[in-house]
C-alpha cells in the first residue's frame, strides 16, 4: 500500500461511538469486533460504569483486544465524541420523522471508503433506548441494518460487528485511481460543529425576518437540518450559508433603528 492511500485509510479515518452503554461486556465485545475488522478507535460517551474499560466483563469479552480498550477515551458528550468529525452516522432500528437520509450500513461504508475527505464516526445508542433524538438530528446519515423484519432486535456489539464488517470490506475492495477522488472540484467536507454553529447561525436569522416563531418553531428546523444532511456541506458553503445569516441580521438591525 502506498503512502497517500495509508494516509487516507479508512482504518484511519472511522471511529466507533458507544453513547450510555450499560453492560461492560458489550463494550469488550464491540473492542473486538472491531479489532478483528482492522478499525482501533473506540469512544465510550457517559457509560453506565465510569469504569468499564478496567471491568472484568469488558476485558473478558475483549477477548484479546484488550489494547483497543486500553487506547479507548471516555468523554461527557457527543461533541466531545465527535471532535474532528466531519461526518457522522447513527444506527437505530427504528425510523424517525425527521431523521437524516436514510441509508444502509453497505452504502454508508461505500460513501466513507470513496471520499478520503471524511473523518466518519458511527454512533451506536444505549442497549435498551437507543439514540435519542437530539443526536441523531445532528447526524449526516441514519442507518438502519436490514433485519428479519419478525425479529430485528440486535446486540450492540453484533451490530458493531456489522458495521465494521461493511466498513471492511468497502476500504480493501480495490478501485480504479481515477474513481477514488470523484470528478471535478471536492471542496473540504464540513465539520460537524461547524454545521452546527451554521444552523444556530442561520435559525437566529430567520427568527429576525420572522419567518421562524420562536414561540411555534413546528418542524422548521429539523426539516432545513434534514435537507442540509443530504448535502453533504463543503466547509466552504458553510461559510456562505453563515455570510447570508449575518447580512440578514446587519439588514434587520439597520431597519430597526431607521
Amino acid at each position: 500500500m502506498n503512502q497517500t492511500k495509508t494516509n487516507t485509510s479508512l482504518f484511519k479515518r472511522l471511529r466507533f461511538v458507544l453513547v450510555e452503554t450499560s453492560s461492560p461486556g458489550n463494550v469488550g465485545a464491540a473492542a473486538r469486533a472491531i479489532k478483528t475488522m482492522g478499525f482501533s478507535e473506540l469512544i465510550l460517551v457517559n457509560p453506565r460504569f465510569p469504569d468499564v474499560l478496567q471491568r472484568d466483563e469488558a476485558i473478558a469479552f475483549a477477548s484479546g483486544a484488550q489494547d483497543i480498550l486500553a487506547s479507548a477515551r471516555i468523554v461527557d458528550s457527543v461533541e466531545q465524541a465527535l471532535d474532528g468529525c466531519n461526518f457522522a452516522a447513527a444506527l437505530s432500528a427504528r425510523l424517525r420523522e425527521f431523521s437524516p437520509p436514510l441509508i444502509s450500513p453497505r452504502a454508508l461504508a461505500s460513501q466513507l471508503a470513496a471520499d478520503a475527505g471524511l473523518t466518519g464516526a458511527v454512533l451506536f445508542g444505549s442497549e435498551r433506548y437507543g439514540l435519542p433524538n437530539e443526536i441523531v438530528e445532528k447526524c449526516n446519515v441514519l442507518i438502519n441494518i436490514p433485519a428479519n423484519p419478525s425479529y430485528s432486535s440486535l446486540n450492540l456489539a453484533q451490530a458493531v460487528q456489522v458495521l465494521a464488517y461493511e466498513c471492511r470490506l468497502a476500504a480493501i475492495e480495490e478501485s480504479p485511481p481515477e474513481m477514488a477522488g470523484g470528478i471535478g472540484f471536492h471542496g473540504s467536507p464540513a465539520g460537524l460543529a461547524e454545521v452546527d454553529g451554521m444552523f444556530a447561525h442561520l435559525e437566529k436569522a430567520l427568527v429576525e425576518i420572522e419567518f421562524l416563531d420562536p414561540a411555534n418553531p413546528k418542524k422548521l428546523m429539523p426539516r432545513l437540518k434534514r435537507l442540509f444532511a443530504r448535502t453533504q456541506l463543503e466547509a466552504e458553503e458553510v461559510n456562505i450559508l453563515r455570510g447570508i445569516a449575518s447580512q440578514i441580521l446587519t439588514k434587520r438591525r439597520r431597519l430597526d433603528k431607521s
